[in-house]
């Protein structure tokens, strides 16, 4: 269960940032999300063996249990280092770049930078980078000489809009920039408070399994039980 809900997390960061990755130029920022992928894959595999180990009480099968365990937890914590990392460089990321994207915008052939701003801009609720003023900036403005903003920019309960600078209460008042440093921000806490979470876990299962094989090398009744002796 702790591996399929790490892929999910990790999953979904992927999704997520796909469509945000205009914004940011990095790709080392996904490494986080990469890595916990690889843990919740790796610890379904961890999770039969300690299984079949407590099962079969076999001392062996649960030191070895134990150690990939450890590892497994120090690769948390790394993920968890390397989340507030890229977490604080998201916002240096996105306002290096962001400028670029607007000013490549093409309303009348969308390609995926332009799709891109749009859909940013209709789920955040946003328009232009610090507010809609900003369009009047970009090459796309200049060129279709309408004085209007792209549709997206218009509030979704208005239908008749048409994006035009003259009625700015149609508008979105609010730029994209720092909306899309707090969604990604977001995204990669979720990806740090899983990765702290099932490493509280895996530090319990590792208490566990110690326990197990304190109990197993302590207790004489318990090892003559195991390998088939008497005790009187």
């Amino acid at each position: 269960a702790a591996a399929g809900i790490l892929c999910y997390v990790g999953a979904y960061v992927f999704i997520t940032y796909d469509d945000y990755d205009h914004f940011f130029e990095d790709v080392y920022t996904l490494i986080p999300a990469v890595i916990i992928i690889a843990v919740g894959t790796l610890l379904f595999i961890i999770g039969l063996i300690g299984c079949c180990a407590t099962i079969r009480e076999s001392r062996c099968g649960l030191a070895t249990f134990v150690i990939i365990l450890l590892l497994v937890f120090i690769t948390e914590v790394v993920v968890v280092v390397l989340g507030y990392i890229y977490r604080a460089k998201v916002e240096d990321e996105v306002d290096h770049s962001i400028q670029k994207v607007y000013n490549g915008y093409n309303g009348t052939n969308p390609d995926a930078a332009s799709r891109a701003i749009d859909y940013v801009q209709r789920q955040l609720r946003c328009c232009g980078i610090h507010n809609y003023s900003d369009w009047e900036n970009t090459v796309w403005f200049n060129q279709t000489k309408n004085n209007s903003v792209p549709l997206s920019c218009c509030k979704a309960a208005l239908s008749n809009c048409t994006g035009s600078l003259s009625r700015p209460m149609d508008l979105y008042s609010e730029g994209c920039e720092a909306l899309v440093v707090k969604k990604l921000q977001e995204i990669m806490m979720y990806v740090i408070w899983a990765a702290l979470a099932f490493a509280a876990i895996q530090l319990l299962g590792m208490l566990c399994a110690c326990i197990v094989l304190c109990r197993r090398s302590r207790d004489p009744a318990y090892e003559l039980l195991i390998t088939g002796g008497t005790y009187a």
